[in-house]
């Protein structure tokens, strides 16, 4: 077990002991990763954009949907541990941005290479990998969908929806859900934050990830 994955079982144990919809989820054969977002502070590049101190916002809970789509959510799973190195050093979801919010229909993260929705990796090859498959449906708020930019061109970047998307089935793959209200309130506010177009005025940042 990686030390990213042992901290995050201490913080579990701290908390009072497992989520029943955690074990459930993983009772599916199922993983489940967190996300907990914080509203300003320091951008992922270390500037300070706020005067104010990070306002915590919640943890999201995701179950990611293995058995379906085992190549996109082994990808998602190990940016959330950071067990994939690059130059001997992990990198993945920690303290990168929720880059692009749109109101009623999603949040957008996970471009820890650029952070502004142009940066592309992956476990794989480091470039892009095939879509695996259009089992699931953007059919709710709350699905974790892949970003691309066209056929079999997925990295690193996923959205989670806030309503549900159906003109996106069979050109996004849709490999997880938010689990539980609390969750999914965490999503709310971060598809409430104050914008600027679609880029949110503060950094929208996710200081801490991992595998339940």
């Amino acid at each position: 077990m990686s030390a990213a994955m042992n901290a995050t079982t201490a913080s579990t144990n701290l908390m009072g002991g497992a989520d029943p919809a955690v074990m459930e989820a993983i009772d599916r054969g199922n993983a489940v990763v967190f996300f907990d977002v914080v509203l300003g502070g320091e951008d992922p590049s270390g500037n300070t954009v706020s005067s104010s101190e990070e306002a915590p916002l919640g943890r999201i809970k995701i179950e990611l949907f293995v058995k379906d789509c085992p190549k996109t959510c082994e990808n998602f799973r190990q940016f959330c541990t950071g067990e994939h190195l690059k130059n001997e050093q992990p990198i993945g979801y920690k303290n990168t941005i929720f880059h692009r919010v749109i109101k009623d229909f999603m949040i957008q993260g996970g471009d820890f290479i650029k952070h502004d929705g142009t940066g592309k990796t992956n476990i794989y090859n480091g470039t892009s990998f095939a879509d695996e498959n259009f089992i699931h449906k953007h059919t709710e708020p709350g699905m974790l969908s892949m970003a691309n930019s066209g056929p079999n061109s997925n990295g690193c970047q996923f959205f989670i929806t806030c309503a549900k998307a159906d003109w996106l089935d069979g050109k996004h793959v849709v490999f997880g859900k938010v689990l539980g209200d609390e969750s999914m309130l965490t999503v709310r506010k971060c598809e409430a934050v104050p914008l600027n177009g679609t880029t949110p005025r503060l950094p929208l940042k996710v200081v801490q990830c991992g595998e339940l």
